[in-house]
């Protein structure tokens, strides 16, 4: 049974030590005043799911008009929660104009202890829907779950083997995780792969790319804010860690972060409570973190521009995306990949690559990554008359392809410096020298001697 915080709002001190009591098995935290004038304060400063509120106070002990004015001024602060009214002086009138002015339920003094029970239980659990609504209702506004389908995360290389076994060590885990690697490499699939293997796939994925946040903005999308927070705050907005609750929250580029807002991120992890802009209600959050960056957050933290405390709440676990140009074989697995994606997207006939295309992709150093071979392969596809990817269907930097060119008129040298940097990059292992190449063991065999390597 889920417990809930309440707040007894009551001038007969007895009355406020009976219902601390009577209510404490249905409570997460009960507080008392036997002042309603610090009503506003209480609930401005905590989340209340149920006020127990007398009507009639020393200065109005009949008619019930206090506890209706209190009653307003709770909704006005916070109109998710539920309120009782409680009085001595009850009748039907009261009762129904209680119920019109928002109050879930009406309790005459004296009462039966089972039936108080009963109706704060009641009124908890209309609580506890309220505000799943209100979060569902928030959710879909602002959510970017991605739907279930299946992420390819193409790789054979020993650097991908080695991502894909920390990825499966993870999968029942709910530690913070920062993913390392240049731009390009993939990291936003890896997060999104991190997420539907976890125990929180069937709860809100959030992303954001603080790289395209400006730098005003950060706290607002964050952490939200209320209405009149600043001159563009016209209603109230959950940000992306309160929308997340629950679920994973996806942060790009944290190296953006600004260190202003380091400082509150870094309290938001430790405490799981956050408090929106223009306002000083702290309100309850519980996600699992993946971030993401290109940048050197250790050498950011030795030139004070990245939080150390930080840096070790969100790095848990380090996976580290390796680029494109260290993954051998790879490349030629991705080309195939995006090639026959392509073909199908653009319904075009293309066979494979020329052997001229074929080597350039596997000579390019690929300073984009990933996301640059795709783009590649599809610039080359929608440009293609051949039926096959040509040399010149390629749109790479004019150095690298001039480089590969000019040795492309010296087949020989070609072949052994292209030998000799295989085997340099495999790091003298001549079976993964080989399948770099695309040859076998017995002819990489014969060419080293051919070539005296």
């Amino acid at each position: 049974m889920r417990k809930g915080k309440i707040l007894v709002v009551d001038d007969n001190e007895d009355i406020l030590f009976t219902l601390r009591m009577l209510l404490r098995p249905l409570a997460e935290s009960i507080k008392v005043t036997s002042d309603p004038r610090e009503i506003n304060s209480l609930v401005s400063r905590n989340k209340f799911d149920l006020v127990l509120l007398d009507m009639n106070f020393t200065d109005d002990a009949v008619s019930g008009k206090e506890g209706f004015w209190w009653l307003e001024r709770i909704r006005e602060i916070s109109p998710e929660t539920v309120v009782i009214l409680i009085t001595a002086y009850s009748d039907i009138e009261k009762a129904v104009c209680a119920i019109k002015a928002g109050a879930s339920d009406f309790i005459a003094k004296p009462w039966q202890n089972e039936k108080m029970l009963a109706t704060v239980s009641s009124a908890l659990e209309l609580s506890f829907h309220r505000q799943e609504v209100q979060t569902l209702k928030e959710q879909k506004e602002t959510l970017t779950t991605p739907d279930k389908v299946e992420i390819d995360i193409i790789g054979e290389s020993p650097a991908m083997q080695k991502v894909f076994q920390t990825i499966n060590k993870l999968a029942e885990t709910d530690a913070n995780i920062l993913l390392l690697g240049e731009n390009g490499t993939g990291k936003d699939l890896v997060a999104r792969v991190l997420y539907q293997q976890s125990l929180r796939s069937n709860k809100p994925y959030v992303s954001i790319d603080l790289g395209s946040i400006p730098e005003n903005l950060f706290e607002s999308e964050l952490f939200g804010y209320e209405k009149g927070a600043f001159t563009d705050a016209r209603k109230e907005k959950a940000g992306r860690m309160e929308i997340a609750s629950g679920g994973t929250l996806f942060l790009n580029e944290i190296g953006n972060l600004p260190f202003q807002v380091q400082a509150k991120l870094l309290s938001v992890i430790e405490q799981r409570k956050l408090t929106r802009l223009g306002s000083i209600k702290e309100r309850n959050i519980d996600v699992r973190l993946i971030s993401a960056t290109n940048s050197d957050l250790y050498k950011e933290v030795e030139e004070g521009h990245f939080r150390q405390d930080l840096l070790y709440r969100i790095n848990t676990i380090e996976i580290h995306l390796p680029p494109l140009r260290e993954r051998g074989t790879d490349i030629t697995l991705l080309a195939d990949y995006f090639l026959h994606k392509y073909t199908m997207k653009y319904n075009k006939d293309i066979n494979g690559f020329s052997k001229e295309a074929r080597l350039l992709l596997k000579q390019y150093s690929w300073p984009g990554n990933v996301r640059e071979l795709q783009h590649a392969i599809e610039r080359a596809v929608i440009m293609n008359d051949s039926g096959k990817l040509q040399y010149d269907d390629f749109m790479l930097r004019a150095s690298a392809k001039q480089k590969t060119l000019s040795d492309n008129y010296n087949l020989e040298e070609l072949e052994r410096n292209t030998i000799k940097e295989a085997i340099h990059k495999c790091s003298g292992n001549l079976t993964r020298a080989a399948d770099l190449l695309g040859v076998t063991r017995t002819s990489l065999y014969r060419r080293i001697e051919k070539y005296g390597l």
